[in-house]
């Protein structure tokens, strides 16, 4: 009884942790829009979908663990376990990238996003990513004046703390995915101390 006490503690820790984290994926979203920083509504979406997914995984932990469904329990353990693989190895590149690798990445993200070049630009009040181009259009206030700063600078400066932020996290969330991996697979086939004990589940 106590360690089934202790799985369903674990799975309501792990509940909040995840409705938290799609609350926020929600909520800066929503935020993003609502403020005119974000315009690409693909970003936003991704955002959310991934806050919705995350809230089910939770939800379908919860009920697994409370029921004590085998099968929900299963189908959480398998998906917790590919969510952490994905988590895991996502934070481990955010922390061994090092300022060359960041350039690069940013410089492709750069090239290959139209909408979310226009949102930096101006949000960050900067044109080009390297080297500021009268020829070419600009989405910020400066470029009225023809007096930019490139935006890799401004980026690039902050890219490294969001990274190391986002990577430590990253990692937090993934040992208590795993914890939950392993809990779930260790006490699945326990039998339900509230059941009949003569009965099999």
């Amino acid at each position: 009884v106590p360690h089934y006490r202790f799985v369903c503690s674990f799975s309501c820790w792990n509940f909040f942790l995840f409705c938290l984290v799609s609350l926020l994926l929600i909520g800066i979203a929503a935020w993003g829009i609502g403020f005119g920083l974000i315009s690409s509504f693909r970003v936003v979406g991704v955002a959310i979908a991934v806050g919705i997914f995350l809230f089910l995984i939770a939800l379908v932990g919860l009920i697994g663990a409370v029921k004590h469904h085998q099968v929900l329990l299963f189908f959480y353990m398998i998906i917790l376990l590919l969510v952490f693989i994905v988590q895991f190895s996502v934070s481990c590149a955010c922390l061994a990238l090092n300022k060359e690798q960041q350039s690069q990445l940013l410089e492709v993200g750069w090239n290959n996003t139209n909408s979310a070049r226009t949102d930096i630009e101006r949000n960050l009040n900067c044109c080009g990513f390297r080297v500021f181009d009268l020829n070419e259009t600009c989405a910020s206030d400066c470029f009225r004046s023809r007096q930019c700063q490139p935006c890799a600078p401004i980026i690039e400066e902050y890219s490294g703390m969001v990274l190391r932020f986002v990577g430590g996290i990253g990692l937090f969330f993934s040992f208590t995915e795993i914890l939950g991996v392993w809990l779930t697979y260790r006490y699945r086939n326990q039998k339900d101390p509230r059941a009949n004990p003569s009965a099999f589940l």
